[in-house]
């Protein structure tokens, strides 16, 4: 390790020698790492990451990083920043490295990722079953600008009973929720997934709904507002139990394609 740092100086510009020429060539390279140093730097937001696994990108040309004339590889800011961009789409995402090259020649991926436009399952509204239901009164034209959908594919999740809007004044009107669902599917779609794919979502919603329903009904139902409340956070909780659950599981078999 102490060896490629100290070989990052052959980058410095010819003439640097004696004591006045070191520290300036520190200073250029301050912000280059070595692979140990990126490695051990990423290893906090990607625990699997390694060596190895940086080298691999590499020889698939996801990344470049600088070479010494000694031959050490040095990371510069950029270098590190598209090694996140790349290893975020494949754990958010499960996105295989050859989606992920077309993602980043495109320009599109370091960017979004970076600003989070691309959603990550960790950050995403959650949600309240607690709070107040607020009625369905955004016309389709707002929905489409807040998530970038197609009108056709509101249309096709409709079809399905992927969103349910509401008719008013001869206007279809949808809720948050329906909103937040139209971002997600508008997602997916980038990946040709369409309306009648998502059945297996809803009817994966539907068996959990109906499990948490036969656990909790006869407090969601009780007279006792006291209890009703209490139900209510017991619902939310096992909700939230339920997708973690699921999303493990998920993970759980999605790794047999990249093992």
């Amino acid at each position: 390790m102490s060896t490629e740092g100290a070989t990052s100086s052959g980058l410095a510009p010819p003439g640097g020698r004696g004591g006045a020429g070191r520290p300036r060539a520190a200073s250029s390279n301050a912000k280059s790492l070595t692979i140990g140093a990126v490695c051990k730097q990423l290893e906090r937001d990607f625990p699997d990451i390694s060596i190895s696994k940086i080298r691999y990108l590499e020889d698939q040309k996801l990344v470049s990083p600088q070479r010494t004339r000694g031959g050490y590889r040095l990371y510069g800011p950029t270098d590190v920043q598209r090694l996140r961009t790349i290893l975020k789409l494949q754990r958010d995402e499960f996105l295989p490295l050859r989606v992920i090259r077309q993602e980043l020649a495109s320009g599109r991926a370091e960017s979004e990722v970076a600003q989070g436009s691309m959603p990550d399952p960790k950050a995403l509204r959650r949600t309240s079953l607690s709070g107040p239901t607020k009625a369905a009164e955004l016309p389709l034209s707002e929905v489409l600008d807040d998530t970038g959908a197609e009108a056709s594919l509101v249309r096709e999740l409709e079809e399905f009973g992927v969103i349910r809007g509401e008719r008013h004044d001869g206007e279809t009107l949808y809720d948050d929720t329906d909103r937040e669902i139209v971002r997600a599917v508008a997602q997916l779609a980038r990946f040709g997934v369409g309306g009648r794919n998502l059945r297996v979502f809803r009817t994966s919603a539907d068996r959990e709904a109906a499990l948490l329903e036969q656990i909790l009904a006869p407090a969601l139902r009780s007279r006792n507002p006291e209890r009703r409340r209490e139900a209510v956070d017991t619902l939310e909780n096992l909700a939230a139990i339920a997708s973690h659950l699921k999303h493990l599981l998920l993970v759980r078999d999605l790794r047999k394609l990249t093992s």
